[in-house]
């Protein structure tokens, strides 16, 4: 069974993100549990934890099918000790808000090297700012992003989520989220049945769809392989409808939230019922 959504306000409070998603007809739903372009943020208050969960079961969703995304300012691969410790810092405590909430997953892109080391040096640093939060935290999985590849951006090939799945110090605490769009920017087509097949066999032997924890569902304005992270509304981009159906009908992708991100949110309810009728 697939389990749609989309990335909703949480503004005014994190108990509103339940309700947002309900308004669009979501069965899952990606929230910032605090503001993603500050570092620091007051404590989650015990009142708004009991009125998140409280939230959630009104609206019949289950905390598995929820994706909290980190902030963007947070870089596990910074050359610099000082700024990646800082980084560090505010990742785990993103970890740990989400405990809190009883959110069992946390959605992180993987850092950039900004041009300072290389690619195989800042993934070993990363690596080890993820292992050092799963040593701080419990019950929070990990669950990594694949990028488009702009800029200095690492996670634009499997590899690179695969080394930190196979670095990991507890690989049942550790996942991989798919972007469509990340991942046909990047130069993994999925626009036809037969390049579909031909991607996600290579995330199986590469990753493995046992690390898979959610997904982004976004079309993509650049083409394919240019390495730009620009999404778009669905069938409105460079994808099109047809991809969209390949996933909604494949069986690796049920019981994972599936978020949408893309740019208009005044179509999401819309979006949400165009990924449902595409299942046979």
């Amino acid at each position: 069974m697939k389990f749609v959504g989309a990335h909703v306000s949480a503004s005014g409070g994190v108990f509103n993100a339940p309700l947002n998603a309900t308004k669009i007809g979501a069965k899952a739903f990606a929230l910032f549990t605090k503001n993603q372009r500050q570092w620091d943020a007051k404590p989650l208050e015990k009142e708004d934890i009991d009125k998140f969960k409280v939230a959630l079961e009104k609206a019949q969703i289950l905390p598995k099918h929820v994706l909290p995304h980190d902030s963007y300012l947070i870089n596990l691969g910074h050359h610099d000790v000082e700024q990646r410790q800082k980084s560090l810092e505010a990742f785990i405590d993103e970890a740990k808000r989400c405990e809190q909430l009883g959110l069992d997953k946390l959605n992180f892109h993987p850092g950039s090297h900004l041009k300072m080391m290389s690619e195989e040096a800042c993934l070993e640093l990363i690596s080890q700012s993820m292992n050092e939060t799963l040593r701080q935290t419990k019950d929070v999985t990990l669950v990594v992003e694949n990028t488009a590849g702009q800029g200095s951006n690492l996670g634009y090939k499997m590899e690179h989520l695969a080394y930190l799945m196979q670095n990991s110090i507890d690989k049942a605490r550790v996942g991989v989220c798919i972007d469509t769009c990340h991942l046909f920017s990047s130069g993994y087509d999925i626009s036809d049945e037969d390049s579909y097949r031909q991607t996600m066999g290579k995330f199986d032997t590469i990753i493995g769809f046992s690390y898979l924890k959610g997904m982004h569902l976004n079309d993509s304005k650049p083409d394919l392989g240019k390495r730009v992270d620009r999404h778009d509304s669905i069938g409105k981009g460079k994808l099109g409808v047809e991809p969209f159906g390949f996933i909604m009908n494949d069986d690796r992708m049920d019981d994972i939230p599936l978020i949408l991100e893309t740019i208009d949110e005044e179509l999401w309810a819309q979006e949400i019922a165009l990924l449902y009728s595409l299942i046979k």
